[in-house]
């Protein structure tokens, strides 16, 4: 029962070279790898160097977390003791020289982030424990801490990187190690000028990273989440109304996509569902809690719980009195549903998203003009995430044009491209040109009583093979008649569509689901039209209804709208 005594690599290789799951959490607790190798989901047994520094990795961030928990009861100071001499063993020849060349190289770890991700938590500890237990030993490594935030953080602004998510952590480490640093010398803390107020700490960095809307500028929901989640560790004592409001802004923004049973899209890179994921939105949601009343994330959390299963602790109930004053009020923060990255689109039983804004960098995906569809708890179209990135070939996969909901050219990848947004009370509408060579389009959502119609309209140069995805992570049954096709999609709820295309044809075949497992098979509808041009409407509603189409206007339970060119 120990942490383990070498120095760790990069997590992202955790996963199985043959089916691209991530490997199984075993013998963290022991700090010695498992004999014969890392099972995976399918019965293989992974022993690769890459493996074993990936393993490292995972095995001190579950002693971290270990640590931190015993730390809120007044335990684990023998245990931070020792890794503090651990840590100085492991860290003298200073940066780990196995990192990759495109790695800011840490010391603990191939990446100065993940040393700062493990940091963070171990520093809270000491702060916890300072004042009440001899810690004197864990200065020299706190102190390296600060040294190497600092270092980390000005090779980013020296890239001209300081937007980036790996700022918020260096400067979260920065912050948490001086904190701990300070209590162990019985010395006030004199580091919010440098690590939080100053030029290039945590509230600038928090205007430079994120949007007006609060979205962090990638796009992404898993790194939204984690800018937010080292903004929220850095303010242990800080007073809410002293932070600017974009970080409110930011938790609008995670509200604003989720359904009402708690579902938060893996738009763009990130994990599609992983129970270390669901311990981080039960940690973030339980401080914005104590941040802002209206922040709108309870179902969330909810919904988080149910996915940790038995790896939940419950750590995040010892974030009590993190702030030094009362919540900001607020009655309600929900995000617009419009916003500069998506639109969200809410009929009874429907969530819907419109992806349309910019790509977002190297963890943007291809998916712009992509529909996801959710119920409250079913994801009958979802956005399908990312593996870990050390599996070349999936992470592939699940970036490109193939694995979304959205129109494919030519099987072609797109070019990155922005589109343009139009809306009003009862729809939105969003154009792209200059993906595709000579190919425009646009995907206009209107929302009826109980029903969503979607209209895709795609114009191009000259004749090209135009097709609509559907990439579903439910059953999905197709029916073809003679002027239409229909789908249902069955989850814990039902989803019902009625889709009209002139020349098009529905082709199913069978694809890889969601990237937590991409052995999962689903029956993916490739609607495809040989031409220059093309219209596609479907109708999509949570209870069959009457769908008619008269010219260029679709009927729906007697409400006309009018589409054209079909």
């Amino acid at each position: 029962m120990n942490p383990p005594t070498e120095r760790g690599g990069w997590w992202h290789e955790y996963v199985c070279p043959a089916h691209g799951v991530e490997l199984a959490h075993v013998g963290f607790d022991s700090g010695n790898f498992p004999a014969g190798g890392v099972p995976c989901s399918y019965g293989c047994r992974v022993d690769t160097p890459a493996v074993r520094g990936a393993w490292t990795v995972l095995a001190h961030h579950f002693w971290a977390r270990r640590i931190r928990l015993l730390s809120y009861d007044g335990g684990g100071a023998d245990l931070l003791t020792s890794y503090a001499r651990l840590y100085s063993e492991l860290t003298k020849a200073g940066e780990h020289e196995q990192a990759q060349g495109w790695m800011q190289r840490g010391r603990l770890f191939h990446q100065a982030l993940t040393d700062a991700v493990w940091g963070v938590p171990i520093a809270h500890s000491i702060l916890n424990l300072a004042g009440k237990a001899e810690l004197s030993e864990t200065l020299p490594m706190l102190d390296d801490m600060v040294a190497g935030a600092r270092r980390a953080r000005d090779a980013m602004v020296a890239q001209d990187k300081f937007s980036s998510n790996y700022t918020a952590w260096f400067n979260a480490l920065g912050t948490t190690a001086g904190q701990a640093a300070a209590a162990v010398r019985g010395e006030a803390w004199s580091g919010a000028a440098e690590w939080l107020t100053g030029e290039r700490g945590q509230f600038a960095h928090l205007e430079a990273s994120t949007g007006e809307d609060g979205w962090e500028w990638e796009a992404s929901t898993y790194y939204h989440g984690f800018v937010l989640r080292a903004y929220l560790l850095s303010l242990r004592g800080f007073d809410p109304s002293l932070v600017p409001d974009r970080l409110e802004k930011m938790i609008a923004a995670l509200s604003s996509i989720a359904t009402d049973g708690g579902i938060l899209p893996a738009l763009h890179d990130g994990p599609y569902l992983r129970a270390p994921l669901a311990l981080e939105w039960l940690e973030i949601v339980a401080l914005a809690r104590q941040f802002t009343t209206g922040h709108g994330l309870d179902a969330v959390a909810a919904r988080a719980l149910a996915e940790v299963g038995p790896e939940y602790d419950g750590l995040e109930d010892k974030f009590t009195n993190w702030f030094s004053g009362a919540p900001r009020t607020s009655a309600s923060i929900q995000g617009e549903r419009i916003s500069s990255c998506y639109a969200v689109m809410r009929v009874p039983g429907i969530h819907a998203i419109l992806d349309h804004g910019p790509h977002g960098g190297s963890h943007g995906h291809h998916d712009k003009l992509a529909l996801y569809l959710y119920g409250a708890t079913t994801p009958w179209q979802p956005d399908p995430g990312q593996v870990p990135y050390g599996h070349a070939q999936w992470r592939a996969h699940y970036k490109s044009v193939a694995a979304h909901p959205t129109i494919r050219i030519d099987n072609l990848e797109p070019a990155e491209a922005p589109g343009e947004l139009a809306h009003d009370a009862n729809s939105v509408t969003a154009t792209i040109a200059g993906w595709y060579d000579g190919v425009r389009a646009t995907r206009k959502l209107i929302a009826g009583d109980n029903y969503l119609v979607d209209v895709v309209r795609v114009t191009a140069d000259r004749e090209r093979e135009i097709v609509l995805q559907f990439r579903p992570d439910v059953e999905l049954t197709v029916e073809v008649g003679p002027d239409a096709f229909r789908t249902t999609w069955t989850g814990d709820e039902t989803l019902y569509g009625h889709h009209v295309c002139r020349g098009a044809v529905p082709v199913t075949r069978p694809g890889a689901g969601p990237a937590d497992d991409p052995q999962r098979v689903r029956t993916w509808v490739d609607w495809t039209v040989a031409g220059a041009e093309a219209t596609y409407c479907s109708v999509y509603s949570t209870a069959p209804v009457d769908v008619l189409l008269a010219g260029d206007v679709v009927r729906v339970a007697g409400h006309e709208h009018p589409i054209g060119g079909l």
